[in-house]
């Protein structure tokens, strides 16, 4: 019991490494706010989810966070970005992780990747607008966008970004899992039986 414990630890602290190794590869999307921007750092975090169970993932999406706030800081001081980016990927992970709980084959984990995109996409769009944007005003002192012009931001940009970042992250989870079909559930009956 005790090695296993150890073993998912470390796991954990790996894929939180590759995960925030990932997350130093974003990039913009034309058209769509510069401060938004995709990295693939989310797929270990899934993977963590997956094999090992949701507070894996969630530790590994916490972690990534927390070494790139250490190690880039934050514009603000306070780590909104941070914060919003691991909402994100809980938005993200989760749903996959419940739905392939009950059905884990190639449709099942297809199904919860659309579902955990729908999640993302509309869950930022509303916390965007309640939370996280105002957070950014009022932390950076700037005027706080209001009505048409925040409603345009959240519909124009936060919206079509995140749907995109999670059809970019279907389409790579997809194509890792036919691969990775057996060694997953190797896993998932090593760490969750």
């Amino acid at each position: 019991m005790k090695n296993k414990k150890l073993q998912t630890m470390i796991v954990i602290g790996m894929l939180s490494s590759i995960s925030f190794i990932l997350m130093l590869f974003n990039f913009p999307l034309p058209a769509l706010p510069a401060f938004l921007k995709v990295d693939f750092s989310d797929v270990p975090a899934l993977i963590a989810a997956i094999t090992m169970g949701p507070v894996a993932g969630i530790l590994v999406a916490f972690f990534k966070n927390v070494l790139d706030w250490l190690f880039a800081g934050s514009p603000t001081g306070v780590p909104v970005g941070h914060m919003a980016n691991l909402v994100t990927s809980l938005l993200f992970i989760l749903p996959v992780y419940f739905i392939y709980q009950k059905v884990a084959t190639k449709k099942g984990m297809a199904f919860g990747l659309a579902v955990g995109t729908l999640s993302m996409a509309i869950g930022m769009s509303v916390l965007n607008y309640f939370v996280f944007l105002p957070m950014y005003t009022y932390f950076l002192n700037m005027p706080a966008e209001t009505g048409t012009a925040l409603f345009g931001t959240i519909v124009l940009g936060i919206l079509p970004f995140n749907l995109i970042k999670g059809v970019l992250l279907t389409a790579i989870v997809l194509l890792m899992f036919s691969s990775m079909h057996n060694w997953i559930e190797k896993q998932r009956t090593y760490y969750l039986s």
